[in-house]
């Protein structure tokens, strides 16, 4: 059997023309996806049971303990951590949500760790952005800066930008041009028409400098800006001001750089110079899942994106101070609850060190980094394979994912919906008003 048009559980393009395979319930292959979206589908390295820890081992539980045992560690903290949720659907957030605030706790999101400056900018400067259908159809340049989609976003080229039809460019391959900035040369270097090598740390020398040369400023410029010729500024530039509608994406190597939330900035007021003279746009490459969908659920249901701390009975939101790493490097939280998301892989030292110390509650369909600092694991059903759910493309379009599969585990939203409703109980709060 085939289900065709799903859409990829993996990064932030939501690639929506999949073929999956299915014989006797099993996913045998996946036609048109990229090697991570078949990595994703056809992952069998999964959370089977539940886990409890007694004596310092894992030992096989039932749902109800491991759910009951979560609430009873979550309830008697002071200060509990809710991280994770980009990798699930929004309504297994929104519970996310419902549960933070009840415990009085902290929930933060992956945006933390990746576009959380790119968050910052957009907050204070706007976000000049557009659909990823637009720049399909439209765009004839494209920038690509700290960013490297031929392996972290492996079809963005060819379903949005260098290798797509544009409705509105009568031969989008050869019309369409592309610019790689980066401090190394990488796989998506190799197909640009301009490689703009910067040193380390000189995005917003470079941004600035292209600003001034836009505004006519050329003269005040010296011979090199970070790395860069004078002489390829000036190329970069005209090639700006001669495109129709041209395009920037942008990755962590922009926003987890010097000058972090400033770069991206700078970039974004680089898009309304340019704008001056033509159209522009600019886009944060997204890279998990659903992250784009957590900053969505968060800010309609506490006015913040991420790093929300309701220890005062309100939605408190301040980056630095209540951001996952910032706390647990701190060693401030006296528990975890991680949701489709893997720190252990990916968090500092500090953070791990204090991980250890700590009831660490896992939810997710995979064996991962964070299930060795699991004191109870919790299996799932996968979002988008086995479970249908609402997730967020990169460029802010939701979208609704289906299931392929049937599967007994419980879905996300299912574990946290009783969760809150055993916590509602601990606490004596009255349901209807909860």
């Amino acid at each position: 059997m085939k289900k065709t048009n799903v859409i990829c559980p993996f990064c932030g393009c939501l690639c929506d023309d999949l073929t999956v395979n299915i014989e006797d319930n099993k996913i045998t292959g996946v036609d048109n996806g990229c090697a991570l979206a078949s990595s994703k589908f056809l992952n069998t390295e999964r959370l089977e049971k539940p886990l409890i820890k007694r004596g310092g081992k894992l030992v096989e539980t039932s749902y109800d303990e491991a759910i009951e045992s979560s609430v009873e560690i979550l309830s008697n903290a002071k200060r509990p951590l809710l991280f994770g949720w980009s990798g699930t659907q929004g309504e297994a957030q929104c519970k996310g949500v419902h549960i933070c605030e009840l415990l009085g706790g902290v929930i933060d999101n992956t945006s933390s760790v990746c576009h959380g400056p790119s968050i910052l900018a957009i907050q204070e400067v706007g976000h000049p952005g557009c659909t990823l259908g637009q720049v399909k159809n439209r765009a004839d340049l494209i920038i690509y800066w700290g960013c490297n989609p031929v392996d972290a976003h492996p079809r963005h080229m060819s379903r949005y930008t260098t290798y797509a039809d544009g409705f509105f460019l009568d031969n989008a391959f050869r019309e369409r041009k592309m610019i790689v900035v980066d401090v190394r040369k990488t796989e998506s270097a190799n197909v640009a028409d301009e490689f703009v090598r910067i040193k380390p740390g000189g995005d917003y020398a470079v941004i600035s400098a292209l600003r001034a040369m836009i505004r006519g400023k050329s003269k005040s410029i010296p011979d090199s800006v970070a790395g860069v010729s004078k002489s390829q500024l000036e190329r970069v530039v005209k090639m700006c001001k001669e495109a129709k509608f041209g395009a920037i994406f942008f990755g962590l190597g922009m926003t987890m750089s010097p000058n972090k939330y400033k770069n991206v900035r700078n970039a974004i007021e680089l898009v309304d110079e340019m704008s001056r003279h033509t159209k522009f746009t600019i886009t944060p490459m997204r890279g998990h899942w659903n992250v784009y969908g957590s900053n969505e659920v968060f800010t309609w249901m506490t006015g913040y994106p991420y790093g929300i701390d309701f220890s005062r009975g309100i939605a408190f939101y301040n980056p630095g101070e209540t951001t996952a790493v910032d706390m647990l490097s701190r060693k401030e939280c006296d528990a975890l609850l991680v949701v489709a998301s893997d720190p252990g892989a990916h968090f500092p030292k500090k953070c791990l060190e204090h991980m250890a110390d700590i009831p660490v509650i896992q939810i997710d369909p995979h064996l991962n980094c964070t299930s060795h600092f699991a004191d109870i694991q919790i299996p799932v059903a996968i979002t988008g394979v086995e479970t249908d759910g609402t997730a967020y493309r990169m460029d802010g379009i939701p979208l609704r994912t289906k299931k392929v599969i049937e599967t007994e585990r419980p879905t996300d939203t299912e574990v946290l919906e009783k969760m809150y409703k055993k916590i509602l109980e601990a606490k004596g709060k009255c349901t209807h008003c909860w």
